[in-house]
């Protein structure tokens, strides 16, 4: 009797690691195998399986883990980041100076009172432009590969060491993911950073990114990799570890009903809320090196040690820090609450919510 394929039998599985079971040994397997000893012929499961479809499913369903499914997870990290970045600008653009000119940007209030001055209302979203593509370039690569690759270290632990570490899968999967989306950031956020913070630098990316790579090269765009990669990946880590640990402990302890039991608006509502308490320990951890970044890309030549002396340690870690918990809280429950909103779209299941559950048979292992 042929066997239904891997790929098929995973499509099945709405668990955390997918993984396959054993092998069925149910009465209804043994008796059409029954029936065809004794001369008629048994069904057989030759071919791509075919599955009963609820009516609430809807039809062309994506296959988790597959090609299509990690499109859908790129387009949603697309929409997710870089729309959510770009409205936000106002206050990134606040921040920024606070952080690099403090004499002249004292307050949050001040701030945007002598932006308003000299800039009027248009220069609150000065540098959107790189804001927009640069963050929608890292969503791609930080959600997809996110998916990617927490798919790939469960796989590669199995499914009981999966189920109990599954916090290390969080946070592997979500630094190796955001290795990967600052480089793609990286030459958008220089150019970016620089307009926001030289009034008469540029008006924007048409004209920034010129003049950028004019003064400082094609490889100053990448002048703050390593500064990037000290802010984002903490902070990346912590925010889909967080997360994905809140909105777990949300259906474990605050709502009575089980995850699949909930409406989709119910769901999307538990998303933006781990979301934003996500996002306020995201922004926290990554601070002091939110505050290098802004520091290198706004003056030519200089260096971490020139950014200690001129902020000081209590000022790399403070500086401009509660707007930017303001800030990130805001954005990260709307980006978990955009992508989820996206993958309910195309059908599929929101992020998070259900403990792994370990290997059928681990307690006759552990036995």
């Amino acid at each position: 009797m042929a066997v239904v394929s891997e790929s098929s039998r995973k499509a099945l599985l709405p668990s955390f690691l997918y993984a396959a079971p054993a092998a069925s040994s149910s009465p209804s397997f043994a008796a059409a195998a029954a029936v065809g000893v004794r001369g008629v012929p048994a069904p057989s499961l030759a071919g791509p399986a075919v599955w009963a479809r609820s009516p609430r499913e809807p039809a062309g369903k994506i296959e988790m883990y597959s090609p299509a499914f990690y499109a859908a997870c790129t387009a949603g990290g697309i929409a997710s980041c870089g729309l959510t970045h770009m409205t936000v600008t106002p206050l990134d653009l606040v921040k920024c100076n606070m952080q690099i000119d403090p004499a002249k940007y004292k307050s949050i209030s001040s701030g945007f009172g002598v932006l308003l001055k000299e800039q009027g209302a248009r220069g609150f979203f000065r540098g959107w432009v790189p804001t927009l593509l640069g963050y929608s370039a890292q969503g791609a690569c930080k959600f997809g590969f996110y998916e990617f690759f927490k798919k790939y270290y469960s796989d590669i632990a199995g499914p009981e060491y999966a189920a109990k570490y599954k916090t290390l899968i969080y946070l592997a999967g979500s630094a190796s993911a955001e290795v990967i989306a600052d480089i793609a950031l990286c030459p958008m956020e220089a150019v970016k950073v620089r307009v926001q913070t030289q009034p008469g630098f540029a008006r924007g990316l048409s004209d920034g990114l010129a003049k950028f790579v004019k003064a400082e090269g094609y490889a100053g765009l990448y002048k703050g990799i390593v500064p990037l990669w000290g802010r984002q990946i903490p902070y990346t880590m912590m925010k889909f570890a967080s997360f994905e640990t809140v909105v777990e402990m949300i259906y474990k302890y605050a709502i009575p009903a089980p995850k699949s039991e909930c409406s989709k608006p119910l769901q999307l509502g538990v998303s933006f809320a781990g979301g934003y308490i996500a996002g306020v320990f995201c922004a926290i951890v990554s601070h002091p090196a939110d505050n290098l970044v802004s520091f290198l890309n706004n003056a030519k030549g200089a260096t971490v040690g020139d950014a200690v002396n001129k902020l000081g340690m209590w000022g790399l870690f403070t500086r401009g820090l509660p707007l930017r918990i303001m800030m990130i809280g805001t954005l990260t429950g709307a980006q978990w609450g955009l992508y989820d909103a996206f993958k309910v779209m195309v059908g599929l299941p929101t992020t998070g919510g259900v403990a792994p559950t370990p290997a059928i048979g681990e307690e006759q292992l552990k036995a």
